[in-house]
């Protein structure tokens, strides 16, 4: 079977399991690196499993460039690498914080040598352990590429990250673009990150969602506005969530939002002036 063909029956089978074992496929991606893709996956995974009590498991797909076990601060001996050769999924998969998580490999030897029919191996057997989970959210790498796409098109939807950054937007679009032009997928959802101010994030969204209705033909919808913190930095330097050492912190109360919207719950209450702002924003989105 062509890898093309192969694609479809996979992607198909993922879709169909997928309303059987009621676990939801999410794809985290970006344009571009440095938009803080990676910080938002693990706190996210974090929040679901600790705070809503969700059972999540959390895959490094960021192929090459893998670095979820460095922010967790766990040493791992097998990662995604195994699973392509052959290893069992369960015998690679770890647990800390309450998370489940599929660790990544680094080395662009190593990236050469996956491609895109083992990428695909690597979805069925996630699709194969799915109803052990309520979330199966995939941390991509920056940019697009087969690998990349492969897991946006076998997901439910796919959070695009971005900053206000003007090139952070031109390569979140020209992502976005990729796939609905080639591919014909459109489950996008949009998280506006490190923004100075609440009128910024919005601003920001207004830009993408505009240019993907005039030009996608896409109505994007708007998951979170998540502030740049200076407990951000602080956790990411010691090798510790943030969600965890500073539950209060004004990211945090982010993330709380989008996983409440993602879960169809009324959002948390927030007595800080900036989070009642972007509630009655998502709420009017």
């Amino acid at each position: 079977m062509e890898v093309g063909e192969q694609a479809k029956e996979l992607i198909k089978l993922v879709g169909s399991k997928e309303n059987i074992s009621n676990t939801k496929f999410i794809t985290v991606a970006s344009g571009k690196g440095g938009v803080g893709k990676t910080n938002f996956a693990v706190n996210f995974a974090y929040v679901l499993s600790n705070v809503y009590g969700k059972k999540v498991l959390l895959v490094d797909a960021d192929m090459g460039m893998a670095n979820v076990h460095i922010l967790v601060n766990v040493d791992t001996k097998k990662t995604l690498k195994d699973i392509i050769s052959g290893i069992p999924v369960e015998e690679v998969i770890f647990t800390t914080r309450g998370i489940d998580i599929l660790p990544g490999f680094s080395g662009i030897d190593m990236l050469e040598e996956v491609e895109e029919s083992s990428v695909l191996r690597l979805v069925q057997s996630l699709d194969d352990i799915s109803s052990n989970y309520d979330y199966i959210i995939i941390d991509t790498g920056a940019g697009i590429d087969n690998r990349i796409v492969s897991f946006i098109k076998a997901s439910s939807k796919t959070y695009v990250i971005t900053t206000p950054e003007p090139t952070a937007i031109i390569d979140a679009y020209a992502l976005m673009k990729s796939v609905k032009k080639i591919f014909g997928y459109s489950e996008f959802r949009i998280i506006i990150n490190m923004v100075k101010n609440m009128n910024e994030g919005y601003d920001t969204f207004e830009k993408l969602k505009s240019s993907a209705k005039k030009f996608l033909d896409i109505d994007l919808s708007l998951l979170g506005i998540l502030p740049n913190t200076k407990n951000m930095k602080k956790s990411v330097k010691n090798k510790q969530l943030i969600a965890e050492i500073y539950p209060s912190d004004e990211f945090v109360r982010g993330l709380k939002v989008i996983a409440s919207s993602e879960l169809g719950e009324p959002p948390p209450p927030e007595k800080t002036r900036f989070w009642e702002k972007v509630v009655n924003l998502l709420r009017r989105d």
